[in-house]
């Protein structure tokens, strides 16, 4: 990983926009949609910095100014000389997706949100309000940790009640359907054959299992690229228990 990905508040906090023209307009709507104050170079108290001028001089002597005052700053179209980048992204508030190539190509992460964005449905914003106003509900119905994480991880499986990636007519009666359900442990058992110590060559079934697992049995060789991707809380085991214990066990089987 080249770059560290954050998200940053910036709800009623300054943020400096130096340059015009319509790549300055396109980082002035972010902000603003962001809840950022634009203010100009000379402003105080800003947290980030942005400069939209074309002329690779005079971008270069505007970021290192800002640079001196300890900003982080972002030069529109001059990956080299900036600080972060914003990358291409994908809008349904509150969840927001941010695709970004460290500066390879704008066109690859224009193209990946375009094939990205068709997969995501209108409702993935409205589920996420709906599962943060229960927050309180589940820690009363669902009160230990293990519980909570069972409940949401059920139900936000692939083909699951809330599945992120189908469309939901009403995300907060299915949220409150869950919620009012159980959180209870039942024994599962998944064997996972394993042929590559490449993590792709799995199912997106698989993955989601591992990703989930309460404990984990390695059988034969398999690589650690695959069994990193198992959840790193899951209980490693030396063989399968007998009798099962209660949550999903996971065999990788090399």
């Amino acid at each position: 990983m080249q770059q560290l990905p954050i998200f940053v508040n910036l709800a009623g906090r300054r943020v400096i926009l130096v340059g015009d023209g319509e790549p300055a307009e396109a980082k002035a709507r972010l902000v603003r949609a962001a809840g950022g104050t634009l203010v100009g170079e000379d402003a105080a108290d800003a947290v980030l910095a942005f400069v939209a001028i074309e002329d690779d001089a005079e971008a270069h002597a505007a970021a290192t100014r800002l640079r001196a005052r300890s900003l982080l700053v972002n030069v529109v179209d001059k990956p080299a000389m900036s600080d972060f980048l914003m990358g291409a992204i994908i809008d349904r508030s509150p969840v927001v997706v941010a695709i970004s190539t460290a500066g390879a190509s704008a066109s690859l992460a224009r193209a990946l949100r375009t094939r990205l964005e068709a997969l995501l449905p209108a409702s993935i914003g409205p589920l996420a309000r709906a599962i943060l106003s229960a927050r309180d509900t589940v820690a009363q119905r669902h009160p230990t940790p293990t519980d909570r994480r069972r409940l949401w991880e059920r139900a936000l499986a692939e083909a699951g009640p809330l599945d992120p990636f189908a469309a939901l007519a009403d995300a907060h009666a299915a949220v409150a359907h869950v919620v009012n359900g159980t959180s209870a442990a039942v024994p599962e058992l998944l064997t996972i054959t394993v042929s590559s110590p490449d993590p792709g060559d799995l199912t997106l079934n698989q993955l989601n299992a591992l990703a989930r697992c309460d404990a984990l049995v390695v059988d034969g060789e398999v690589a650690a690229t695959v069994i990193d991707r198992a959840r790193r809380d899951a209980a490693r085991l030396e063989a399968v228990p007998d009798p099962l214990p209660a949550g999903l066990t996971v065999v990788l089987q090399g």
